[in-house]
């Protein structure tokens, strides 16, 4: 019998193509993601529990939500 992996919504940030403009941070409402150096967002993946908030915020569309494993 297989069983499955559990897993779980986490935000992902295309770091490459963020402009740094902190709306997802200003969102958030667990404070999982900040503006790193004024480069980039980034995800603290321990405080995510992937809501889809940012992503919906993010002006240049570079947050997606994934299933990651748990």
């Amino acid at each position: 019998m297989e069983t499955k992996a559990k897993t779980r919504r986490k935000a992902s940030v295309d770091t490459d193509s963020c402009v740094a403009c902190g709306c997802c941070a200003k969102v958030c409402p667990l404070g999982a993601i900040s503006v790193f150096r004024g480069i980039a967002a980034q995800v603290d993946t321990s405080r995510c529990v992937g809501c889809g908030r940012c992503a919906k915020e993010c002006p240049a569309s570079v947050i997606e939500i994934r299933e990651v494993r748990a």
